[in-house]
């Protein structure tokens, strides 16, 4: 079978989460109640369930991937995996809990608040080369779980490498001006006035799977642009052009069935019987291969509806 050298990136298609979009699948195949929503409370989670918990959301939210430097025989999470943009090269970070230079010393208001506002825990920053701008979407329940999750891998000590980044773009004081053009803090809540599988699917395409990073087009400033949402990036990462996921008919996705893209999350089998190669071949194997099948049949309910952006 002839592999096809897909160019859809790193984090794109999407994840999973839980039912009405707030409970995450244990490990039995069950359902944890789930996600802390607005007007809703829970209990803390014993520590063995918000690791496990973790787990799912960290496979599902494609932190593997971009945090892991395997080409050049890095360990898992230890960042230094170049990321090649119009701006210039990021080199995501060390994420394990070293405490010198990993994130080992973070504390859960810091871990929040760097996925939700998009700052370090010193105040700056960060740069939006990390999704925060979709990964603010997640609600603290999973946000906490993951940090579990991260927080019982073992620590490498890694110092992190600096990006490589042309002015203005380097000039990390801009950011906040960015992030009032670009970021709206908080998750979203559900739509009653659609089905829990629906809102289900949303949650896995917008926050945790940020598939909108990947297969939307940038404004100059690197934004994503919102009036053409998923409708496909011809400078994704690494310079590949990624195609759009919308539900527009004769291009992308559009003529797919369901059953067709729930096999190519699960497979990387595309309609045609090829298979899908490079980044979007990475997301297959480390995510989306990884979730239940509830999961990618929510993800393949909310595309379909996504309307079609030119």
């Amino acid at each position: 079978m002839r592999r096809l050298p897909t160019a859809a990136a790193a984090a794109a298609m999407l994840l999973p989460l839980a039912a009405a979009g707030s409970a995450v699948p244990a490990a039995d195949g069950g359902a944890v109640d789930g996600a802390v929503t607005d007007g809703a409370s829970a209990g803390d989670p014993a520590p063995g369930e918000s690791v496990t918990r973790g787990a799912y959301i960290f496979h599902a939210a494609g932190c593997l991937g971009c945090h892991s430097n395997e080409k050049e025989g890095g360990a898992p999470l230890a960042g230094g995996r170049a990321m090649a943009t119009p701006l210039g090269t990021f080199y995501t970070p060390n994420i394990t809990p070293d405490p010198e230079t990993g994130i080992g010393r973070w504390s859960d208001d810091d871990f929040i608040r760097a996925f939700r506002e998009g700052v370090r825990p010193d105040g700056a920053a960060l740069f939006p080369a990390f999704p925060y701008a979709s990964y603010t979407r997640m609600t603290d329940r999973d946000l906490l779980d993951l940090k579990a999750y991260l927080f019982s891998q073992p620590a490498v000590a890694a110092p992190n490498k600096p990006h490589d980044l042309t002015p203005p773009f380097s000039w990390r004081f801009l950011l906040p001006a960015w992030q009032w053009m670009y970021l709206t803090p908080g998750p979203v809540p559900d739509d009653p006035a659609k089905p829990p599988g629906w809102n289900r699917g949303r949650y896995l395409v917008d926050a945790l799977g940020h598939c909108g990073e990947c297969h939307s087009p940038r404004t100059l400033m690197g934004g994503m642009d919102a009036d053409r949402y998923l409708a496909g990036n011809p400078d994704g990462p690494d310079g590949d052009k990624v195609p759009g996921i919308t539900g527009a008919q004769g291009k992308g996705i559009g003529d797919w069935s369901d059953g067709d893209l729930t096999l190519l999350l699960e497979t990387g089998l595309t309609p045609e019987g090829d298979v899908v190669g490079g980044a979007m071949g990475e997301v297959v194997r480390n995510s989306t291969s990884k979730l239940t099948a509830e999961d990618r049949a929510a993800i393949a309910a909310y595309l379909k509806t996504v309307p079609a952006k030119e």
